[in-house]
């Protein structure tokens, strides 16, 4: 079976401006761009030399002096890789009807994406957040077979993530109130929500870490409620410092009719971990699919694909929209709340 695993190209792409020149930039965005063949007419960072290290690497001629010269490009779409903090001040200075990629998280918390959605709507921006996990080459397939019903009705989804996340290459988590839910777990809850559909509620429990004083919760343990229709849990450990033997970074989906069994490489040792893997079971037999690419940095090929195409008529559905990624916000909202209220007292027996 044919399985889908990249989002077409752009017939006629735009020129891309980038805004911020961070790591993501350099490991992720500006490599998948050079792959595709997609233009980029220049980057703006507040560290200009950061800027320029970013544009030498990747042949961009252009360096911008200042966010106002970046902004007045023509015809150009935005690539706006910022923290959380800094997204709403850079949207409100975008020029209007145009179209932006902004980074994940949707801002900081649920009022910060609300206040993002609503300055989107009002400058009339095409505006996605750039969820990528959709569209790595396992994820876009496993969609593909549940679309297709080659599993079965969906009955059971199970995220377990025991890895040393090396929180202290982003400075700017340092001290942020949430970190572990919001910044990177975000991505499954958002990839199941595309699978599985809306769940009915939240149980959360967000935990820090006695090592990392300086950062907030690093673990979770997370189970969405779809009913009796759905199993779903996710055990999500960022701190596991016993070397990498035992590291483990998977996602099991159990159909009526088969399994299918996904890992993501780049967890196990950031940014260069080993390919990505994905495996399917009916009937007692398993076998590999073999994957066009991984999560980094194939998947960074999507949603600017997406976006673009959209724009230009050749797509009719804009993946991870503002208004499809404030669900994901919310539903991270709801996850910190659950956490923050605790669990159900047990009876106290003698």
């Amino acid at each position: 079976m044919e399985l889908t695993q990249a989002w077409p190209r752009p017939s006629q792409p735009r020129p891309i401006v980038i805004i911020g020149a961070g790591a993501i930039v350099r490991t992720a965005h500006l490599p998948a761009y050079r792959r595709l063949g997609l233009p980029v007419a220049g980057i703006f960072d507040i560290r200009t030399d950061a800027a320029r290290a970013a544009a030498a690497a990747f042949n961009v001629a252009t360096v911008f002096e200042s966010l106002d010269a970046a902004v007045s490009v023509r015809d150009a779409v935005f690539d706006v890789a910022v923290p959380a903090s800094e997204l709403l001040g850079i949207l409100e200075h975008l020029p209007g009807e145009t179209g932006v990629l902004m980074q994940k998280p949707m801002g900081e918390d649920l009022p910060s994406a609300m206040a993002i959605r609503a300055c989107c709507h009002d400058r009339r921006l095409t505006a996605v957040v750039n969820f990528q996990l959709r569209f790595s080459p396992n994820m876009l397939a496993l969609h593909d077979l549940l679309t297709r019903g080659a599993l079965g009705t969906l009955v059971d989804i199970d995220i377990r993530i025991v890895i040393d996340q090396p929180w202290a290459l982003w400075t700017f988590l340092a001290g942020a109130p949430r970190l572990e839910v919001l910044y990177h777990s975000i991505h499954y809850l958002d990839a199941i929500r595309w699978l599985a559909g809306e769940p009915r509620g939240v149980y959360c429990r967000a935990v820090r870490h006695p090592e990392l004083p300086g950062f907030a919760d690093a673990r979770s343990s997370i189970v969405l409620d779809y009913g009796d229709r759905i199993r779903c849990s996710l055990a999500l450990n960022h701190t596991h410092r016993a070397g990498p033997r035992h590291r483990t970074s998977q996602m099991t989906v159990d159909g009526t009719r088969g399994a299918a069994l996904l890992t993501m490489g780049v967890n196990l040792e950031y940014p260069s971990g080993p390919p990505d893997t994905m495996e399917i079971g009916c009937a007692g037999t398993w076998h590999d699919v073999p994957l066009r690419g991984s999560w980094f940095t194939e998947a960074f090929e999507g949603p600017m694909s997406n976006l673009q195409r959209y724009m230009a008529g050749e797509d009719s559905v804009l993946v991870g929209s503002i208004d499809d990624a404030i669900k994901t916000m919310a539903l991270v909202e709801a996850c910190y709340q659950s956490s923050a209220a605790g669990g159900m007292p047990v009876p106290a027996y003698e």
